[in-house]
């Protein structure tokens, strides 16, 4: 899907990731590194979409945040996209908004019980996406269930995780 099927840049590249919160793998950030440099010729303008609640989504966001300082020149967004509001956020507000280009909450998902909130965001970012970076070692949990809706909606996957879920090549 990579503007709709070419090869080719587009005006604007989307990313989201989605992974497991937790993290086996040491080399993990190296293959991330390694796929955001990648996409670096994919778009005039990069965005990517990061969901803030893990040690996968933290390595993301530290390596698009890295992918930035070492290409200055291209136009590189990073959001965090929210499925509620949180203490937290508002307390840290300044914080966030040093790590975040932008803080993002799709549209109707404050309505949702917070349990739901989360994969409603998980399918807005995919929905998005122009491709999705995944860290999925098992075939089951949230991040599992956003790659198969990715899936289904035919958006390109690259899961950085070593032996991959068969129904994910």
């Amino acid at each position: 899907m990579f503007c709709e099927g070419r090869q080719d840049v587009c005006p604007e590249f989307v990313c989201t990731f989605a992974g497991h919160r937790q993290v086996f793998e040491p080399k993990i950030e190296e293959r991330v590194k390694e796929t955001l440099e990648s996409l670096i010729g994919r778009g005039h303008r990069l965005v990517f979409l990061c969901g803030g609640m893990g040690q996968f989504d933290a390595l993301c966001a530290g390596a698009v945040r890295w992918l930035k300082k070492k290409h200055p020149e291209k136009d590189i967004q990073l959001c965090l996209v929210i499925p509620y509001f949180s203490g937290k956020l508002n307390a840290d507000r300044s914080f966030f908004q040093s790590l975040y280009d932008e803080i993002l909450m799709p549209d109707g998902v404050e309505y949702a019980h917070y349990k739901a909130a989360i994969p409603k965001r998980n399918r807005w970012m995919v929905d998005q996406a122009d491709c999705l970076i995944s860290y999925i070692i098992r075939q089951f949990g949230g991040a599992y269930q956003t790659c198969r809706y990715a899936m289904k909606k035919s958006i390109p996957i690259i899961n950085v995780a070593k032996g991959a879920p068969q129904c994910l090549k």
